[in-house]
């Protein structure tokens, strides 16, 4: 089978696009970093150099696949984080239309069923709307919780000042998600079009609250002292930006732990709790953690 898979070789892309290559499918992984070539052609996988920006790059590598992952890269750039994520949408729309393309393995997010006030979550759920626009294309949008991946962008402000923090309680429940239990899941959807039908589905790991976590955290990395800080809204918009992030991207993460602090974001996904996705607890990722932990 021909995949083609989009994210480079990132926390998803790698571990998939690796799977695939190795279970002797013919793979192209998109990346917008022409250094990547090697290391996708160390993989056995093919690298298609370009952006997801350009409509007739994305159908010129989409012609002739079985199916195709599909993402919206991060960027922080942009004065309208939503529009530009619903673009990325529409170019996926375009490009898998032109190509012919009839299977589409979509990441989302838990919270993709809030069209607005969810930050970049509510531009996922216009490419969402989007894909499941398109006649005689099966799309199936994997909702993901929350990257254990994301709190190692937290580890200056536990080494620095002994806290984590985030506009949301610290009994809050959270959904969280292994990268590598996407990849595995994506797989699965892309080889088996019996599971891939329309739709979607979310994809957790595990779930534990803010509290659960830094306890977690710190007893791994010996700062026993480590604690969640509940910041406001305002509080945390300001924090953001203290750090450098642009007031666009500021106000998005500001809006989305707010929503998560209201139980909005997570309400359809505990409607409908499914089975959790995979073996990797948020405990099996504290190696992991502290390795990262070590190095910075």
């Amino acid at each position: 089978m021909q995949y083609v898979i989009a994210g480079s070789l990132g926390h998803i892309g790698k571990p998939l696009a690796t799977r695939l290559s190795k279970a002797g499918h013919t793979v192209t992984v998109i990346s917008s970093n022409a250094a990547r070539k090697q290391e996708i052609e160390a993989i056995g996988a093919t690298a298609a150099i370009g952006t997801v920006e350009d409509t007739g790059f994305l159908t010129e590598t989409f012609r002739g696949a079985d199916a195709i992952f599909t993402m919206a890269p991060p960027d922080y750039s942009g004065s309208d984080w939503k529009a530009w994520i619903a673009g990325i949408g529409r170019n996926y729309v375009a490009a898998i239309t032109s190509a012919g393309v009839k299977q589409v393995v979509n990441l989302s997010s838990i919270g993709a069923h809030m069209i607005e006030n969810c930050g970049p979550v509510s531009g996922l759920s216009q490419v969402e709307l989007a894909m499941d626009a398109m006649a005689g294309v099966n799309v199936r949008h994997l909702r993901a919780g929350y990257f254990y991946t994301n709190f190692l962008n937290a580890i200056g402000q536990i080494k620095n000042q002994g806290i984590i923090t985030g506009n949301y309680m610290a009994d809050l429940k959270m959904v969280l998600v292994h990268p590598a239990d996407i990849a595995d899941i994506a797989a699965k959807a892309l080889e088996d079009e019996s599971y891939l039908g329309r739709g979607f589905s979310y994809i957790a790991s595990d779930e534990k609250t803010p509290a659960e976590i830094v306890a977690m955290i710190g007893k791994a990395t010996g700062r026993l002292d480590l604690r969640w800080i509940e910041r406001t809204d305002t509080e945390e918009f300001d924090d953001l930006l203290a750090i450098g992030l642009s007031e666009e991207t500021a106000r998005n993460y500001t809006e989305m732990g707010a929503a998560m602090r209201s139980g909005e974001m997570n309400a359809d996904y505990f409607r409908s709790r499914p089975v959790m996705a995979g073996w990797r607890s948020f405990e099996s990722f504290m190696p992991d953690f502290v390795a990262a932990y070590k190095t910075y």
